[in-house]
């Protein structure tokens, strides 16, 4: 099942896509795509439905978040050996952490907006991990009980925030707009193997990215697994886990996103985004 969330930004319905690819509305049978409704028992129910005979959306209305309620944005730094190599760093003994502040979270086809005094916004396309019921303590073996489905997940980083002006790299992962997160929630049923999808992003048309989940270090059951140590994960969480390689920074000289840049990404089975660059006044 492909779950989403449309409407005006604070004012999203919960949807679904039927077999053709149009939006019905899920608004009578829950409130929204949040938590104890993210529960991997609970959206196995809403399968029984006949979708069909939901109200149609008419239109393209624009798509929010994929998911409501997030309470964490954890995102893992480094997860990708090729990408570590072309950004001058080791990979890991275990996983970098480090947190997006959730006011960067917007739906996947919104302004992406570059922030004051930005020369240095970057792009990343990765796999987002979304938690359907709280974990904490959990096995690897365990871990995959735990998530609701997965999306598409934009991590936009400000390079020079993040790295060049000292502290920890959240302030250069949290500007406004800089999470964009859909169009689905795709369930679990749909997706064979997590570790085995293709991603790809270009920008103006040009292929920047094009890499699979596959070559990951720490796997999407180990990185839940791992995170349940230090924190529980609660319903709506969501775990970004890493990049391949081709962003900006990595690039010789390096290069950055400018106003009315257009972006466009997306993976195997999750659906693709597309924003548009735009100076945040």
């Amino acid at each position: 099942m492909k779950f989403l969330r449309y409407g005006a930004p604070g004012q999203e319905k919960p949807g679904i896509l039927d077999n053709q690819g149009q939006i019905r509305d899920l608004s009578e049978k829950v409130s929204d795509l949040s938590g104890a409704v993210l529960d991997p028992a609970a959206l196995a129910k809403l399968a029984d439905l006949d979708v069909d005979a939901l109200p149609l959306v008419e239109g393209t209305p624009r798509l929010g978040p994929c998911v409501a309620g997030t309470g964490k944005f954890i995102c893992i730094g480094l997860n990708y050996a090729d990408h570590a190599a072309e950004s001058g760093m080791a990979v890991p003994p275990e996983p970098v952490i480090f947190m997006k502040a959730t006011s960067a979270i917007v739906g996947p086809n919104d302004d992406l907006l570059i922030p004051r005094g930005s020369e240095k916004t970057d792009w990343e396309v990765e796999l987002g991990v979304v938690i359907g019921r709280t974990a904490k303590y959990v096995s690897e073996a365990d871990a995959l009980d735990y998530v609701a489905g997965y999306c598409t997940v934009h991590d936009v980083s400000e390079r020079a925030f993040q790295i060049e002006r000292a502290g920890q790299w959240t302030k250069g992962k949290s500007c406004d707009t800089f999470g964009p997160t859909g169009p689905w929630l795709v369930t679990k049923d749909e997706i064979a193997d997590p570790q085995n999808l293709k991603m790809w992003l270009t920008v103006n048309g040009e292929t920047m990215q094009n890499g699979s989940t596959k070559t990951m270090v720490y796997g999407v059951a180990f990185l839940v697994s791992y995170l349940s140590q230090f924190m529980s994960l609660q319903p709506g969480d969501i775990i970004s886990t890493g990049t391949p390689p081709g962003v900006g920074m990595g690039m010789k000289p390096p290069r950055y996103l400018k106003a009315s840049d257009v972006i466009e990404l997306g993976i195997e089975g999750l659906g693709n985004q597309k924003q548009v660059a735009r100076a945040d006044t």
